[in-house]
């Protein structure tokens, strides 16, 4: 009889982490609080789509006198409650689905259905509450072209790196205080716009708690409509936190094995390790690339930062690679290159 290697025994802080969720549940629960599903925007291709979102119990958004929203701080991004393992049913085409969470309330799953191209909409709902509407962007088989772009110190000026900034940044600054990068929603929208129909894609190591607070930042600053790749900050079965590297790396290469056909523009900055993981990826796969667009940061904000990352020799790349202190830089740099017309 064959044998089963034993199951990877899961961090202690993460099983840690994983108690004091279900005793924060169970204490809502009590309350009379109920799990919704905050969805975020996720992608597809010729019969499939990426769905993505969390299962949370959230507490109620604070209104102004108007009835808008009240002005959100970075902290209350973080007091949703994860529900672990919640059954979760996605409503798409003439489909229905019934998805599982992971421990942390995460829905990432791939589903067979077959749309048309451009930005699609569908529902999911949770635990037999309200259905929420979700989004994705179908990919066409006929694209060519797209573009990966960071979010932290490359459309929102954060100075992520140190720690204390990265904590003021996270959970104190009010959200209408984050500033944008200048000219970088200009030269996103001008992208896509020479591009009809190419995804657009937002790569942070971000937390995805703060996936809402994050789309209308990019919706108020002009940012064109992205699907989003963030990733929990929380313990893994063998480690404390996740690996922002890895999880850039490993969706930048699941994005060249499903869409084979798309080179990809890769925008980022040189305060974290964005040169260095897009000269990986480019090594890895050459055809899948069309061109690095790196924002140098302002003196002032690389002291903030730490230091800027060690420079990445790319002079074998075939692809250009620019470098420049703001989107108009950029957008010049890349008409030079013949990327931008």
């Amino acid at each position: 009889m064959a044998s089963h290697p034993p199951a990877p025994r899961i961090h202690w802080f993460a099983r840690l982490e994983h108690r004091l969720h279900v005793w924060r549940e169970g204490r809502a629960r009590r309350r009379g609080r109920t799990a919704t599903v905050v969805p975020f925007p996720g992608y597809g291709g010729p019969g499939w789509v990426r769905v993505v979102g969390r299962v949370l119990i959230v507490p109620p958004q604070r209104r102004t006198k108007s009835g808008e929203l009240a002005s959100v701080r970075g902290w209350r991004s973080f007091v949703g409650i994860p529900v672990s393992f919640a059954k979760v049913t996605v409503r798409i085409g003439d489909t229905t689905h019934d998805l599982i969470a992971d421990r942390g309330g995460v829905v990432d799953a791939v589903i067979d259905v077959r749309l048309e191209p451009g930005w699609q909409s569908f529902t999911v709902e949770a635990e037999g509450q309200e259905p929420v509407t979700a989004t994705c962007f179908v990919v066409a088989e006929t694209t060519d072209f797209g573009v990966v772009c960071d979010v932290d110190d490359t459309v929102m000026v954060t100075a992520l790196p140190r720690p204390f900034v990265a904590a003021w940044n996270s959970f104190v600054v009010d959200e209408h205080a984050r500033l944008p990068v200048p000219g970088m929603a200009v030269l996103l929208d001008q992208l896509l716009h020479q591009h009809p129909g190419a995804p657009m894609v937002y790569l942070s190591t971000g937390a995805w708690n703060v996936a809402p607070t994050l789309r209308r930042f990019l919706s108020r600053h002009l940012f064109p409509n992205g699907s989003m790749l963030l990733t929990d900050w929380g313990p893994t079965h063998d480690r404390w936190f996740r690996s922002g590297r890895e999880h850039k790396l490993t969706n930048l290469r699941r994005l060249a094995e499903e869409f084979p056909q798309v080179r990809w523009l890769l925008v980022g900055d040189d305060g974290q390790h964005d040169e260095s993981i897009y000269s990986e990826f480019m090594d890895e796969h050459p055809d899948s690339v069309a061109g690095v667009a790196i924002r140098r940061l302002l003196p002032a904000e690389a002291v903030l930062a730490g230091g800027r990352a060690g420079t990445e020799p790319h002079s074998a790349h075939a692809a250009p690679w620019v470098s420049a202190e703001d989107g108009a830089g950029l957008r010049d740099l890349l008409g030079e290159a013949g990327i931008l017309r």
